[in-house]
């Protein structure tokens, strides 16, 4: 049987967890953040439906590996009890997910579009945690926003194959709904 062909990537660019991992995780942690009850009433904001692939830079597949995120909900809010406009948290939004590759590395998230706050772009963080490997953390950023340029951990990027690195491009999604978002972010582990 002939083996796939695998074309070399660029490692995703490493980024800091930062100070609003949750304190205190969701009794649901699946990788739907949008809907914690079933049948109950949605998260606020904007559905998007991010999806990719785990892989290493040679373009082989990672599969069994965790992955995690977790974003501010559709207020600018962390599900965290440091993040001083706590009150105020979208109780219907999950605010942390967490799924496993399958075999060929796919992943796949149902969330909201990030949102901005004060002194930061919209991203989504996330972690991955993979047997044999340290675990690796970095942030997805919305690609073409104006916001990024003026994001301090942005920046921190060098050069705009790191940029690229760190970023997913919004388009509709009317196969899944007329009035999603879907992307695809493939994460690179070096």
């Amino acid at each position: 049987m002939r083996q796939p062909v695998h074309r070399r990537q660029n490692p995703t660019p490493a980024s800091t967890e930062n100070l609003f991992y949750p304190d205190q995780l969701p009794l649901r942690t699946d990788n739907d953040l949008v809907t914690i009850v079933d049948g109950g009433q949605p998260a606020s904001g904007e559905i998007f439906h991010l999806a990719g692939r785990a892989m290493d830079t040679s373009g082989a597949p990672l599969s069994g590996i965790a992955i995690e995120i977790w974003q501010c909900d559709a207020n600018g809010i962390y599900r965290h009890s440091g993040d001083s406009r706590r009150g105020r948290f979208d109780v219907n939004f999950q605010g942390f997910g967490k799924t496993t590759t399958n075999e060929v590395g796919a992943y796949r998230f149902r969330t909201i579009t990030p949102v901005s706050y004060p002194g930061r772009a919209p991203h989504i963080h996330f972690k991955v945690k993979a047997p044999n490997r340290h675990e690796f953390t970095s942030q997805l950023y919305l690609a073409g926003l104006s916001q990024n340029k003026a994001d301090f951990l942005f920046n921190r990027l060098q050069g705009h194959r790191a940029h690229e690195g760190a970023s997913v491009r919004q388009i509709p999604a009317p196969e899944l709904d007329p009035n999603v978002l879907k992307g695809s972010f493939d994460i690179v582990l070096g």
